[in-house]
């Protein structure tokens, strides 16, 4: 743990980094780990006073990971006033708030010159678009460069300055983000271009299926 809370944190580096908007984010899982959500275009800032602040000293990376949010509606309560029975009161009323999709990249910093941490960081892109893209905190925690490349690889986040944004894990030709929760398997690879075995069987799902000839079957490759 912190010397400080989220909540000070927070304040110091807003007052640290004029015009930074810091959200704090909360996580209602067993792991209890609230985040600090940083706008895109003073995330560097912020990141360069977690790690140089004397009382911080944040100065390591440990992991740094996507998360893939798709378009949802989010059920919320709100009170609005209503006349009942001839007076007027605050009465609690359902509502629903459609939120866009977005992507995000999560740091975990400790300092490993005081001991502590975790303080936990997180930038949102616009949305879920090809090529949305995030700055890089790869100049500030060298530790983040590979694990960088890794959310750009598997979840298509592009990171203006990092050093040698490319693939990692995937090869280069290779299209689209396995990680994203839309994302759709091939029914065949580059190398394995004849659909065969559990690969015929998921094939089948997207494959128009032609009358039989000569008692053999036959698919098309009409894709949906």
């Amino acid at each position: 743990m912190t010397v400080e809370s989220l909540e000070q944190i927070k304040g110091r580096a807003e007052v640290a980094v004029p015009g930074a908007r810091i959200e704090i984010v909360p996580n209602p899982g067993p792991a209890n780990q609230p985040s600090l959500l940083i706008d895109s275009e003073h995330a560097s800032a912020v990141a360069k006073f977690l790690r140089d602040d004397p009382t911080l000293r944040l100065d390591f990376c440990s992991n740094a990971t996507g998360v893939d949010w798709l378009d949802r509606t989010v059920k919320k309560t709100v009170k609005v006033k209503k006349v009942v029975d001839g007076v007027e009161k605050d009465v609690d009323e359902p509502t629903e708030e459609k939120v866009p999709g977005y992507l995000e990249a999560v740091y975990h910093l400790y300092s490993m010159t005081h001991k502590h941490g975790p303080v936990i960081i997180r930038m949102r892109t616009a949305d879920r678009a090809d090529g949305a893209r995030l700055p890089s905190l790869t100049p500030i925690y060298r530790s983040a460069e590979f694990q960088e490349r890794e959310i750009f690889d598997l979840y298509g986040v592009r990171f203006d300055g990092h050093p040698d944004l490319r693939r990692i894990l995937m090869w280069d030709e290779f299209q689209d983000y396995p990680m994203r929760k839309d994302y759709r398997e091939p029914d065949d690879y580059e190398y394995e271009p004849t659909p065969h075995d559990d690969v015929l069987e998921r094939a089948k799902q997207h494959y128009t299926p032609r009358p039989q000839l000569d008692g053999a079957e036959n698919i098309t490759v009409q894709r949906q």
